[in-house]
């Protein structure tokens, strides 16, 4: 896993991390995740890698907890093969069940993946939230952002993508857009984390318009474990 740092939009505290799967091949280096993630949705590998990112994940936020770093959490992805999983809810129970919901790992799920079936999907994140988990929608405003479907979620937080983040100093369509996304978010009681902050214009725009967190190259590439906690926790 490689982790990338989230910060508080005001107060440019750190709050936490993306996990974020890599694969270091021993001739090719360094292999993007585009190229592998389909492959272990095709071959239902996800299944177990999935399982691993998050005990991984609980892992790194238990070590940062023994070391005092309190209230920093730790946010996984999870597939829509591993939503649809008959297994997955249960092997989240077993893994987080003993931690009586006092834990610090977060699920991110993206908005189209949801779509596919919004009733399973809307059981599923019930479920994960009575764990303790808290529910992020990634890439929102890529795929249908039905105000029907998103009152209707059980989520914490919705996620800008990229590609919004990118253009918000060069369009005012998107500066609109982007606006009007968080103000959505916070009447229903949502927090707001922009993701692919590149720039400082960006992510002055962001705090401007009272994004929560900021996340991206700006404020922090990913990177190993042991260079996170070298970096922003020792």
């Amino acid at each position: 896993l490689f982790l990338q740092p989230k910060f508080n939009a005001a107060s440019h505290r750190l709050v936490g991390a993306e996990a974020l799967l890599r694969w270091r091949h021993p001739e090719r280096g360094l292999v993007p995740p585009m190229q592998f993630i389909p492959a272990l949705e095709d071959t239902g590998m996800v299944i177990e890698v999935g399982a691993w990112v998050r005990r991984e994940g609980l892992r790194i936020w238990k070590e940062w907890q023994a070391a005092g770093h309190d209230g920093l959490r730790v946010a996984v992805n999870v597939s829509a093969r591993e939503l649809r999983h008959s297994d997955f809810v249960a092997q989240c129970a077993g893994l987080l069940e003993p931690h009586l919901g006092e834990h610090g790992l977060d699920i991110e799920i993206t908005e189209s993946m949801l779509m596919d079936d919004i009733s399973k999907s809307v059981s599923v994140l019930q479920e994960l939230r009575a764990l303790g988990c808290r529910i992020g929608i990634d890439d929102f405003g890529t795929g249908y952002s039905s105000l029907n479907y998103l009152s209707r979620l059980p989520a914490d937080t919705l996620k800008i993508d990229q590609s919004f983040t990118s253009a918000i100093a060069l369009s005012a369509d998107t500066l609109s857009l982007v606006t009007n996304i968080i103000g959505l978010a916070h009447s229903l009681g949502l927090s707001v984390v922009a993701e692919g902050v590149e720039k400082e214009e960006q992510a002055k725009l962001l705090r401007l318009l009272r994004c929560d967190e900021l996340q991206g190259y700006h404020l922090g590439r990913p990177m190993p474990v042991a260079d996170f906690r070298k970096q922003f926790l020792d």
